[in-house]
């Protein structure tokens, strides 16, 4: 998938069917576990600071081109249409974290304490903030691209989101882990944040600039990012089977428990699209601002979040296990969210453009 692609033809193939794939994933990742248990002992060997390395890597193939699309330079026009801008904002960093706090906790804790244990709902909460607190990047340019969003006012939403996500997402999962009891190292939730974001996001910026400077724009859209879809896939591809051959026992030990997980999350996803999408419309704002709006807050960089819980609790953690969950729920409800905010479109403004 290429910006370009997604504002122009929707959804890919592969982004269509990723619940699919990651299924497919899962299964082939717990043979491997089950009749190779070789391999994923092979691959623990290799880790730093808690960090296994093979990981580390296939994150960093999938979040690299994904940050090549983000135009920091967009940023100068966030002057323009400031409204859509704030309830973004507001929804990603001031509500979203926290209720998706209070949800988990709850149905981990009391709706479905007959199933999980507390140690275990910890722990799945802890992979639930991790999504919570960081909202979508990548895939909101498709989420856009299907409801007719605004493309230039979209890209002002993602560069500067992913500039508050340098500086609030640490703080924030610390305070919220804090409070879960789960004790967080400041120096390893830091480390995770420089390898997996500053490193492939300044890797990123650095590669469009270069690549416009030399080539132009059009090229760099419309040729250069072509060449890098189908790398984002299989590192998301193996990234998922490599972490189920370590989560493989507790699966199969706890299969009810992807079920349990998936449905706060679900939950959480509707309610952040309702709270955005219903303040941009109290704004008065134009369905091609307000859909991406609501997009952004109720999807998840689920890549960050899967490498984070890697990086803190380990691959064989049920808080990467409750990240992968997020994964799975993703495309198919905001496929829904998307047939909800093109149902709707009446209800807002007609378009202005900018």
């Amino acid at each position: 998938m290429t910006m370009n692609k997604a504002q122009t033809g929707g959804i890919g193939f592969f982004e269509k069917y990723l619940s699919v794939w990651v299924v497919l994933c899962m299964a082939a990742g717990i043979l491997i576990g089950k009749f190779l248990p070789g391999v994923p002992a092979f691959l623990n060997q290799f880790e730093y600071a808690n960090i296994s390395i093979p990981v580390a890597i296939l994150i960093w193939v999938m979040i690299y081109p994904m940050m090549m699309k983000v135009d920091f330079q967009s940023v100068k026009n966030v002057g323009k249409n400031p409204k859509g801008l704030f309830v973004t904002w507001i929804t990603n960093w001031l509500i979203k974290p926290f209720t998706m706090y209070g949800i988990a906790s709850l149905f981990f804790f009391v709706v479905f304490k007959k199933w999980i244990a507390p140690e275990l709902g910890t722990a799945y909460l802890a992979g639930a903030v991790l999504l919570g607190a960081a909202p979508c990047t990548a895939m909101v340019f498709v989420w856009s691209a299907l409801t007719n969003g605004n493309p230039a006012y979209t890209v002002v939403q993602v560069a500067t989101n992913d500039l508050i996500i340098l500086v609030a997402f640490v703080p924030i999962v610390k305070f919220l882990l804090g409070v879960s009891n789960v004790a967080v190292p400041w120096d390893t939730l830091i480390l995770s944040v420089i390898l997996f974001v500053v490193i492939p996001l300044s890797g990123g910026v650095l590669t469009r600039m270069t690549v416009v400077k030399r080539k132009g724009l059009a090229y760099f859209e419309d040729v250069f990012l072509g060449k890098f879809s189908n790398v984002t896939s299989i590192g998301l591809l193996l990234t998922l089977v490599m972490i189920f051959s370590f989560q493989g026992d507790v699966i199969v030990g706890n299969p009810l428990h992807i079920l349990l997980i998936a449905v706060p999350l679900i939950l959480q996803t509707f309610l952040i699209f309702l709270i955005a999408y219903t303040a941009s419309r109290w704004l008065k704002l134009p369905h091609e601002v307000a859909a991406p709006a609501g997009m952004i807050g109720a999807s998840n960089f689920f890549e960050l979040a899967v490498a984070v819980a890697i990086a803190l609790f380990g691959t064989t953690s049920p808080a990467a296990l409750a990240t992968i969950v997020g994964v799975l729920t993703e495309v198919p409800v905001m496929l829904i969210l998307v047939r909800i905010a093109n149902k709707t479109k009446g209800w807002f403004p007609h378009e202005v453009s900018d």
